[in-house]
């Protein structure tokens, strides 16, 4: 079964971040700027943490993961906007 999971992260290092932000869009859709949505089986979440432990430094970086609840159950308002309205990503977003 497939939760929604709200992955957001705080790394320091410019490298350490284009990485951390690569490897989370393999597994979700960006909302913000350090801020992904992801719809993981428990293997997945697994796998995604086990990924991001390798490309963060453990002493300087953080990534927080929230669950959200089984996608399944997801309530069309589980996101939720202050200020310009929240709209699903309809185009990718690139980082240089």
């Amino acid at each position: 079964m497939r939760r929604i999971y709200l992955i957001t992260y705080d790394v320091s290092h410019p490298k350490r971040l284009r990485q951390t932000f690569k490897c989370l869009k393999n597994w979700g859709d960006h909302l913000q700027f350090s801020v992904f949505e992801c719809h993981l089986t428990p293997t997945d979440l697994i796998r995604c943490k086990a990924e991001l432990a390798e490309i963060i430094h453990h002493d300087e970086d953080q990534v927080l993961v929230v669950d959200l609840g089984s996608v399944e159950n997801r309530p069309d308002d589980l996101v939720q906007a202050i200020g310009k309205p929240y709209s699903d990503m309809a185009a990718p977003c690139i980082v240089v």
